[in-house]
């Protein structure tokens, strides 16, 4: 309609990654008649240096990363980055369950968002673990004078309200290490969002996550794992293997180098054995190598012997909750590790429960880079950062976002963060 107008923000998102750096960046808008829309306008990708394991081990290679790709995506944009929502991964993250209670301040009984803020910080304000700091406030449900499962309380009556909640924490110096190396490229940090919360926002429906599922994002050194039931999460793991394992394997099995050994995995990677025959070769001199031959049979079963150790570490994860094969929904993979040919059909097999791709919902792109599973953490976190820069409700004709100003306002209107 030409009487309507948009207000729209450019927003960028940041996934910090052991194998690669990659950049988001899109354009939030909100629509009085529409509502919000979200589009993804360009993606960037560089290798990364300087991190392993999600954790920075060298700050000036990880700083020079990612300039590098800022870059890269600046020149594609035509504009410069100001401010970037960054995603912290790794294994020095923390879980726990905290509980909150508040007298409802209004004297009708009635109870109003401060009172919901007011419980949420409470159940915030437990001592924290040592050298840990908060990164996410979730509150599961609410408890209105003993009356538990209510999913939102504004607008009802009671004297004591209490919150069940779940909080995240991210260890200290890895916190301030991924900060330093974004903020010495010159950019602003909107927030710190854990990975495979934003995954989870942007690849699963509300329906998944109260069936019961479970996420396993597959990167370069590690798997995340993120199970949900009942609409939030309920278990968040790290297992210490990912795609980078492969191909190491690759390289040994096949005594080749190791970029030879990622071109295998990526053009003849399959996650099964079954069906090769010894016609079935290799020729390692389209990739470079000296003539050799390998059987496709004999590399599947490297592949497939990593797999199942990687599905059998996701397993010992839901065993600790107690929902191996009993998640309605199935799995859901993501991550450049979960383009491995024949990986959902395996899962199926070895894991006793449906299983899919999760690529990025109710988003639009002119990229197609939108379907590729690698960006799916950096899409995630743009899309997290648009949704909660269009509920802060920032003002102003910028395009551009200032990240202090939308932060700002965001820990004094939404001190949580509902999943």
């Amino acid at each position: 309609m030409a009487g309507r107008r948009k207000q729209s923000h450019i927003v960028t998102g940041i996934d910090i990654g052991s194998t690669s750096i990659r950049v988001a960046v899109g354009q939030a808008s909100i629509d009085k008649e529409l509502g919000p829309d979200v589009q993804l306008i360009a993606t960037a990708e560089v290798d990364s240096n300087g991190v392993a394991k999600g954790s920075i081990t060298s700050i000036e290679e990880a700083v020079s990363s990612v300039a590098h790709a800022l870059e890269d995506i600046e020149r594609l944009i035509g504009a410069p980055i100001e401010t970037a929502w960054v995603g912290i991964n790794g294994t020095q993250v923390l879980f726990q369950e905290s509980r909150g209670a508040v007298a409802v301040a209004k004297q009708d009984g009635e109870i109003s968002g401060e009172d919901v803020l007011r419980v949420v910080e409470s159940a915030q304000t437990i001592t924290s673990p040592l050298n840990f700091e908060v990164l996410h406030v979730l509150p599961k449900s609410y408890c209105v004078d003993g009356q538990t499962g209510i999913k939102d309380p504004v607008g009802m009556t009671g004297v004591r309200l209490e919150a069940d909640a779940q909080i995240i924490f991210g260890s200290t110096p890895h916190v301030k290490n991924i900060m330093k190396a974004v903020y010495r490229t010159g950019i602003d940090v909107d927030d710190l969002v854990l990975g495979v919360l934003a995954v989870s926002d942007v690849v699963l429906t509300q329906k998944q996550k109260e069936l019961g599922v479970v996420v396993a994002d597959i990167g370069g050194e590690t798997t995340t794992v993120a199970v949900y039931e009942e609409g939030h999460m309920i278990h968040i793991g790290i297992v210490p293997i990912g795609a980078d394992h492969i191909t190491n394997d690759l390289a040994l099995g096949l005594q080749t180098d190791i970029d030879i050994a990622e071109r295998v995995k990526i053009t003849y990677g399959e996650c099964s054995p079954k069906g090769f025959t010894k016609k079935d070769i290799i020729d390692l001199a389209e990739f470079g190598a000296e003539g050799e031959r390998v059987s496709k049979k004999f590399v599947a079963e490297i592949i497939n012997a990593r797999v199942a150790e990687i599905f059998e570490k996701i397993n010992d994860e839901l065993m600790q909750i107690d929902r191996r094969a009993l998640l309605p929904a199935g799995i859901v993979f993501t991550g450049g590790g979960a383009k491995l040919h024949g990986l959902v059909e395996m899962a199926k097999k070895y894991m006793g429960m449906n299983a899919g791709h999760g690529y990025p919902l109710h988003l639009q792109s002119a990229t197609e880079k939108i379907n590729d599973l690698s960006y799916t953490t950096a899409i995630g976190l743009m899309k997290w950062g648009a949704m909660e820069t269009l509920r802060a409700g920032h003002k102003g004709g910028k395009s551009l976002v200032n990240g202090a100003q939308v932060a700002q306002q965001m820990r004094k209107i939404f001190k949580f963060l509902i999943p």
